[in-house]
């Protein structure tokens, strides 16, 4: 019988990691549901070298569950959640138990299943037949791994996040755009069906075989889904002071410098009375001079908070609190903040983009990225406490259904054999 062999990569280099990213999420959420079947139509496997090679899969099932409940449970900065609350005025959460010991216990299950693959090197994870599942895009430039896992009979389904380092390279790493030309080259190359994360996404990877004079494979487009722990019921953090709140890593595309030219002049004109602006997200690439103004500009210091490493309790209850998720991208694939945000309840304010608009629809406020003026209007608007453009966003709220994985995997089943 054929099964599906679910490549879990990505995960087993996150072991370390206290918080899970989106494309982390999307990996766990596939390894929950082939762990959820019949253990003899699933496999594992992992990239080691140019080769993929099989995972025993009682040990996967140890390593994942003790991830997830890792990022679940007892994961998050609790020191920076309690920093942030003080400064926000808001009650700082109560301490949880001391996560040291489950962390090791995650690590030494990745070193494990690491020293095993290693081992298992000659050996194939597939048969003819088998559908072998990769859902993110680690390793994909190495295409000799999967253009044997195609030549030993496997059908594979591979998912496109977004092609933005080869549309917009100046928002990317030096040599990032070659570097993902090679990853979506090994996905039309090799992939039965690739997977998009939307359809701005399947229609940029379209565009790019296109462009390569390459045919491409059957895309199919299916939204991801959320968490558990974005529940509409979570408490909202009760804080004093009113913010707002940006999500993503600190990076040129996110458009970070918007808000704090905006801030700047917010506090020039508002003094104390100003905002704060709560910026979750590591610092990442070619951020000069976001990094100069977080650092060295007393206004934005004064008023605008840097702070990693949340659990989803801690962010969840942020997200619900605050007066918007502010979300100026020039370019995104998808758009999972936006989609936790408006699960919860919480407006927002974002760029006019395709898969925006393919989660929210009219229901939130649309603006250019370029457009200071407008924003610096709607953030002003909003944090009044009697903003009736607030109280429209939020009665457009009401009845909002976010994707769902269930969903998401009736799309894919063909795909994927994940029932």
């Amino acid at each position: 019988m054929p099964r599906t062999v679910l490549d879990v990569t990505r995960l087993l280099t996150r072991a370390s990691y206290e918080v899970a990213t989106g494309v982390d999420r999307v990996e766990m959420a596939y390894a929950r549901r082939a762990l959820a079947m019949p253990a003899e139509r699933v496999g594992f496997a992992a990239v080691v070298g140019q080769r993929s090679v099989p995972l025993e899969a009682d040990a996967v099932r140890s390593f994942i569950e003790a991830l997830d409940a890792k990022w679940r449970g007892v994961a998050g900065d609790d020191a920076a959640a309690r920093r942030l609350a003080l400064r926000l005025g808001a009650q700082p959460p109560a301490g949880r138990p001391d996560a040291e010991a489950p962390r090791r216990h995650v690590r030494r299950l990745a070193l494990s299943l690491k020293a095993a693959a290693a081992g298992a090197y000659l050996r194939s994870p597939v048969e003819p037949g088998d559908a072998y599942v990769h859902v993110s895009h680690i390793r994909l430039d190495r295409p000799k791994a999967f253009h044997r896992l195609a030549a030993q009979g496997a059908r594979l389904a591979i998912m496109a996040h977004d092609l933005i380092p080869i549309r917009f390279p100046e928002y990317a790493r030096p040599g990032e755009d070659e570097r993902h030309r090679r990853r979506m080259t090994t996905a039309i190359e090799t992939a039965s069906t690739v997977i998009a994360n939307s359809a701005e996404t399947a229609r940029d990877f379209l565009a790019f075989a296109a462009e390569q004079k390459l045919p491409a494979p059957p895309v199919i487009p299916a939204l991801l889904g959320l968490e558990p722990g974005f529940a509409p019921d979570a408490p909202a953090l009760q804080a004093a002071r009113p913010y707002f709140l940006t999500l993503g890593t600190i990076e040129p595309r996110k458009n970070h410098l918007l808000l704090l030219h905006l801030w700047r002049r917010l506090a020039e004109r508002m003094g104390e009375e100003t905002p704060a602006l709560v910026i979750v997200g590591r610092r990442g690439w070619e951020n000069e001079m976001v990094v100069d103004l977080l650092e060295r500009s007393p206004s934005i210091r004064r008023h605008v908070v840097e702070a990693n490493d949340l659990s989803d309790v801690a962010l969840t209850a942020l997200i619900k609190g605050a007066r918007a998720l502010l979300f100026p991208s020039f370019s995104e694939g998808y758009g999972l903040p936006l989609a936790e945000a408006l699960s919860l309840g919480s407006p927002a304010l974002a760029s006019d983009l395709a898969a925006f608009r393919e989660i929210a629809g009219d229901r939130i406020d649309y603006l250019d990225p370029l457009d200071a003026p407008g924003w610096e209007r709607a953030v002003l608007d909003y944090a009044s406490a009697t903003s009736t453009a607030r109280a429209d966003a939020l009665a457009r709220l009401a009845g909002f259904a976010a994707p769902t994985w269930e969903e998401h995997f009736r799309m894919v089943r063909d795909a994927t054999g994940l029932d």
